[in-house]
């Protein structure tokens, strides 16, 4: 059976300290750490320690073969989006990262598939960065749950989304810039509950705007399982049919009419609600994923799924048929 992971990140393991490059601080550098790791450094102290695994690409393909996955879609990590540095400096900065991708991707072609990063900030330079990354053969776009504040409804956005349509580019959301993080910093909440939350933001900003409606072209996959959108539906969608005064102001269609118009991952670390996921959306809108190299994604590699005593066709989707029609590729371009 083909596998292909749909949510994973990997970094360029030697890159400029950007603070220094572009004169101010926020952005995120790498230095030694003990033998097969590194520190992320940002504003000049520790942020995160990562190993071998989110830079050396035949590392992460042995990890893969050990694990019989033959495919990994692969974008920066979210940190690195820079949405709060200048357009032009962010702009550098996505296009040092698509390069380092691209150039994966064409080594190694069967194993890889590059989502490019852009400087969502400003949107017509995002879609020139776009473009530009369409050109070397990046398959999306992976871009925030939230644009420095704003929220991925807005409809500042509207050109970049078309210009996803025209250029064929899926995009993939992934939370940052947690809401409510600065209050909640202990116990990890802003990973726990901050992410979630972020994902659902992102979903119903998106929904009660009308952006898919816009844009019904547009593939849009929502990280971790969706996050708290799925699992909360039933309120969103009453607060939606009760209150349309204050939901339903820029579109008037249920929330539920567009659970076959984007797609998950099964990040959920729990077959349970998997099962529910997918009694919702059926296996066709559910991508495996893992998060990988990081400990809080699902390093299992979809193991659990196979335990779940599902039909072999739902998991053929949930393993590759579902990915591949998200990021509108056949499987043969890996054989």
């Amino acid at each position: 059976m083909l596998k292909i992971d749909s949510h994973t990140h990997i970094l360029p393991r030697v890159m400029p300290k950007w603070s220094e490059k572009f004169g101010y601080e926020g952005f995120v550098h790498l230095e030694d750490s003990r033998p097969g790791f590194a520190n992320m450094m940002k504003d000049g102290g520790f942020f995160r320690e990562i190993g071998s695994n989110c830079w050396d690409a035949e590392e992460r393909i042995e990890a893969y073969a050990a694990a019989g996955v033959q495919v990994q879609v692969v974008c920066t990590i979210p940190v690195m989006f820079a949405y709060n540095a200048k357009a032009r400096d962010a702009a550098d900065l996505s296009r040092f990262l698509n390069t380092h991708i691209a150039g994966l991707v064409q080594d190694h072609p069967r194993h890889y598939v590059g989502l490019c990063s852009v400087p969502m900030q400003d949107p017509d330079l995002a879609i020139s960065v776009l473009e530009e990354a369409h050109a070397m053969g990046h398959k999306g776009v992976q871009i925030g749950s939230n644009i420095h504040g704003v929220n991925l409804g807005d409809t500042r956005f509207n050109d970049f989304y078309a210009a996803c349509e025209r250029l064929d580019m899926s995009v993939f959301i992934h939370p940052w810039d947690m809401m409510g993080k600065k209050d909640m910093e202990k116990y990890w909440l802003p990973w726990l509950v901050g992410m979630p939350a972020e994902t659902s933001r992102a979903a119903c900003s998106m929904i009660f705007a009308g952006v898919l409606d816009r844009h019904p072209k547009l593939r849009v996959l929502f990280s971790h399982a969706g996050g708290a959108f799925l699992p909360t539906l039933g309120r969103i969608e009453h607060g939606h049919r009760c209150r349309p005064d204050l939901v339903a102001v820029d579109n008037a269609k249920a929330p539920s009419e567009y659970l076959g118009k984007f797609w998950v991952d099964s990040i959920t670390h729990d077959p349970r609600l998997l099962r529910y996921i997918l009694e919702m959306k059926g296996a066709s809108r559910i991508c495996m994923g893992t998060d990988y190299p990081f400990p809080l994604g699902d390093l299992e590699f979809g193991h659990f799924m196979e335990e779940m005593s599902l039909e072999t066709e739902d998991l053929e989707q949930l393993f590759a048929g579902a990915v591949l029609s998200w990021l509108g590729m056949e499987a043969s371009a890996f054989d």
